[in-house]
């Protein structure tokens, strides 16, 4: 480790307290995101994490001084593989049906999977009372992942392969696209998870009408 070959000791030590920390904080955003999904934004207490782990409120705050900084935590950590995820579909030098097709597909499964069910319920549920509840979720799932497609579009507008148009109401247009066969469905409980089968024939569909509606003049 740089910087350390005159203390060896201290490093490890140094090292050894990071990892309990790093552990700690996973072990925080375990709890609360069971307490999030089973009581609710406004069930969940900083006092009721701290006590469920064993440790004191202090604690707590020392490494999350708000519900809502630990909230969007929960979001970061959840959403954090799927858009590294995304990053590597979204390769601009793809065929662009190629790179949209695949991320028709992650989106639709991912939306259409219980966890992220559950997290929209919540917030569609407790947004009106808890507004910032509302910002935190759109600022740590749908925004990043609308920037990421967004971002593509323009790339691919420039070479040539879309018709340039604004690219974030282009991406929002075709997660609309994805959102349309069967979320809301999902949503309301009428639903189970769409098959393997039945997300890649939404994703095609998604991507055949984006691309009809896109495509170079």
């Amino acid at each position: 480790m740089e910087g350390c070959s005159d203390d060896k000791a201290g490093c490890h030590k140094g090292g050894r307290r990071e990892v309990r920390r790093e552990e700690r904080r996973e072990a925080i955003l375990d709890v609360a995101e069971r307490s999030f999904f089973e009581h609710g934004y406004a069930g969940t207490t900083m006092s009721a994490i701290a006590s469920t782990l064993g440790g004191s409120k202090g604690t707590l705050w020392s490494y999350f001084a708000s519900k809502e900084l630990l909230f969007g935590a929960v979001l970061d950590r959840a959403t954090r593989q799927f858009r590294e995820e995304m990053r590597l579909t979204l390769n601009p030098d793809d065929p662009v049906p190629d790179a949209l097709g695949k991320f028709a597909e992650a989106i639709i499964g991912k939306m259409s999977g219980d966890e992220a069910i559950t997290l929209h319920r919540l917030v569609v549920g407790e947004a009106g009372r808890f507004p910032e509840m509302g910002r935190i979720y759109y600022r740590r799932a749908p925004e990043p992942t609308l920037g990421l497609l967004s971002d593509y579009l323009s790339e691919v507008m420039d070479r040539g392969f879309l018709r340039r148009e604004d690219p974030f109401l282009a991406a929002q247009n075709l997660i609309g696209l994805c959102h349309a066969p069967s979320h809301l469905r999902r949503l309301t409980g009428v639903a189970t998870p769409p098959t393997a089968e039945t997300t890649a024939r939404e994703a095609n569909d998604a991507v055949r009408l984006f691309l009809r509606a896109y495509a170079p003049d």
